[in-house]
């Protein structure tokens, strides 16, 4: 229903393209033009994913995914947001189910490291079904400021509003 006219309570939770395109959002957006990183953005996730790891100037949410490339071989580093929700820890892919790391992820069964506080720890992420990712979902964008104009739902909508397009982005449970 994104961009569709509704009407109640319920409307001014969805998050309509035209609400979405202030500067910052349209520009976020286009950093990540066909859900991919631009050459700009890849520098930058790489500065941030730096610093995540290191806790030099990370925020408290901030890690480093590291996980085997499944075309190279070599270990990608990804800055990512980790959501706490109900005491368990998940990772979201603000970009749906065609981010790299999210195949990388898949490929390797699970298996990658997330460095955070200057500390590595090898992980096992597990897949959540898509019925359980509503209230991750909306945790995740409570946390991660920059996700928000890729995900076209109010980080203060009901949780019905998340389950409409938990389909369409991956949430990982952190083992």
């Amino acid at each position: 229903m994104e961009g569709g006219a509704e009407t109640g309570a319920t409307a001014a939770y969805l998050v309509t393209p035209f609400a979405r395109s202030g500067l910052f959002g349209a520009m976020k957006r286009r950093l990540y033009g066909g859900g991919r990183p631009v050459a700009l953005m890849r520098v930058l996730n790489r500065i941030d994913a730096r610093c995540f790891a290191s806790a030099i100037l990370a925020p408290r949410h901030a890690a480093t995914l590291v996980v085997v490339g499944k075309r190279t071989g070599r270990p990608i580093s990804v800055p990512i947001a980790v959501a706490e929700c109900e005491g368990r820890y998940f990772l979201v892919s603000m970009l749906g189910s065609g981010a790299n790391w999210v195949r990388n992820v898949r490929a390797a069964g699970g298996h990658a490291v997330l460095r955070r506080y200057g500390r590595d720890r090898s992980v096992v992420l597990t897949e959540v079904p898509v019925e359980q990712r509503a209230p991750i979902l909306r945790r995740y964008l409570a946390i991660a400021p920059g996700a928000r104009p890729h995900i076209p739902v109010d980080r203060r909508a009901p949780l019905s509003r998340f389950a409409a397009i938990a389909h369409r982005y991956p949430v990982f449970r952190i083992d």
